[in-house]
């Protein structure tokens, strides 16, 4: 098996359980503690606007899937969407991040646009993931020859996701160790709100 196929899946497990902790963040609402709330959910989606959407989305669309339709010409219209949900990705998680801080700022009469825009988010990216490794990356196990294997493993190796094994990076240290340190559990381990 290629080495990208088992980042990808890694990259999606670390995202999947980043979007599922949102949710219960969410869930929670911000206590006694709201600075401390506000603050880690957005480092969460600081998290999933550097991570998937700037480094991960990137090598997918820029490297397999243009060699996984030529292999298989039938998926195009699958990878055509997934290109055009890379596409938009960034703006959706943008505009999250306004939901979020309009209920910061503005107070209670806010929070449910956020909760249904999260909630819409992270369905949306599950899905999304859910058709890549459905159809996608089982296609191009099955299609892509041992040359292009190498090219895209060599761009998948670079600039991985901490959370996923990838390499560590003190900025980022500060970044997961805040989530962690200031989530409750069962998110992080920091106190209840």
């Amino acid at each position: 098996m290629s080495r990208t196929l088992q980042i990808i899946r890694d990259e999606h497990t670390a995202l999947s359980a980043m979007l599922r902790s949102l949710l219960m963040m969410e869930e929670k609402g911000p206590g006694d503690e709201p600075e401390r709330y506000f603050d880690v959910l957005r480092a969460m989606l600081f998290y999933i606007d550097e991570f998937p959407e700037r480094l991960h989305h990137p090598k997918e669309s820029e490297l397999l899937f243009p060699k996984v339709v030529k292999a298989q010409p039938a998926l195009a219209n699958v990878i055509r969407r997934l290109d055009n949900e890379h596409l938009a990705g960034e703006s959706r998680v943008r505009e999250l991040q306004h939901l979020l801080l309009a209920w910061e700022l503005l107070g209670e009469p806010r929070r449910m646009a956020f909760a249904k825009g999260l909630k819409e988010y992270v369905g949306f990216y599950l899905e999304h993931m859910k058709v890549e490794e459905l159809e996608i990356l089982p296609a191009a196990e099955a299609s892509l020859t041992p040359a292009e294997w190498a090219e895209i493993d060599a761009a998948f190796e670079r600039e991985r996701d901490p959370l996923a094994g990838g390499e560590r990076h003190p900025a980022y240290d500060r970044l997961f160790t805040r989530i962690v340190m200031k989530a409750p559990a069962p998110i992080g381990v920091g106190p209840a709100f």
